[in-house]
C-alpha cells in the first residue's frame, strides 16, 4: 500500500485517490501500483543526474495527480514519463524556467507533456544493448549501486563498498568509470541509430 502523502507536497487527497484509481482498480494493488511507478521514476532522475530524484519523482507524480483532474490520459504511465522528461528539463534548466503547466495560453500543447517516442525507443533500445556488452561483474555492480531509494540507497552503497573493501568514495569512483564507458557506447549506439542503419 501506498504509504500516503507527504504534507509539504501540492497534492490532494482527492487527486491522490484519483491517481490510484487509475493505477489499479484493487486499492491495495494501486498502492503497489504506485510505489513501482515511483521507483521507475526515481531511477530515471537517478541515472540521469538529477540532484533530487526522490523530490522529481515526487514532483512528477503530483503533476499526474493534477493533470488527471481535467485531462483525459489513456496511458497514465507513459503520460508520468513524459511529465517526468519535462521536470528533468526544468531542473536542467534552473529556477529561471517556469513548469510547463504554468503556461496555461499554450492550451493543448501544455497540457500533454511529450510521450516516449522514437528517439526514447532508440535510447532504450542502445542502453539495453551496451549495459549487456559490459561484464557481468561491472553491470551487477553498476545495477546495485542505484538500488533502492534514500536511507536504503545509502545503506545499500555502504555495504557494496564493506563487501567489496573499498571505501565509499572508491566505490563511487569505480562505478562512474563504468557508467562513464556506458554512455560512451550509447552515445556511438544512438548515433549509428539516428544514421538509419542500426540493426
Amino acid at each position: 500500500m501506498a504509504q500516503g502523502i507527504n504534507t509539504s507536497r501540492s497534492i490532494t487527497a482527492q487527486a491522490f485517490t484519483r491517481l490510484l484509481a487509475r493505477l489499479h482498480p484493487d486499492l491495495e494493488q494501486a498502492g503497489h501500483e504506485y510505489e513501482r511507478l515511483r521507483r521507475l521514476l526515481v531511477r530515471f532522475f537517478d541515472w540521469r543526474g538529477a540532484p533530487t530524484p526522490d523530490e522529481c519523482a515526487d514532483e512528477t507524480l503530483d503533476r499526474l495527480a493534477r493533470k488527471l483532474e481535467h485531462t483525459i490520459v489513456d496511458d497514465v504511465r507513459n503520460y508520468a514519463r513524459g511529465i517526468a522528461r519535462m521536470v528533468l528539463l526544468e531542473r536542467r534548466r534552473g529556477p529561471l524556467f517556469s513548469p510547463i503547466e504554468d503556461h496555461a495560453e499554450l492550451g493543448d500543447a501544455a497540457a500533454a507533456p511529450p510521450s516516449f517516442d522514437d528517439e526514447h525507443d532508440r535510447r532504450q533500445e542502445c542502453f539495453d544493448r551496451c549495459l549487456a556488452e559490459i561484464p557481468d561483474e561491472g553491470r551487477t555492480l553498476l545495477l546495485r549501486y542505484y538500488e533502492g531509494e534514500g536511507h536504503a540507497k545509502i545503506s545499500n552503497r555502504r555495504a557494496m563498498a564493506a563487501s567489496l573493501g573499498v571505501s565509499e568514495n572508491a566505490l563511487r569512483s569505480r562505478v562512474q568509470r563504468l557508467r562513464d564507458r556506458l554512455e560512451q557506447r550509447m552515445a556511438t549506439c544512438v548515433s549509428v541509430a539516428e544514421s538509419g542503419s542500426f540493426r
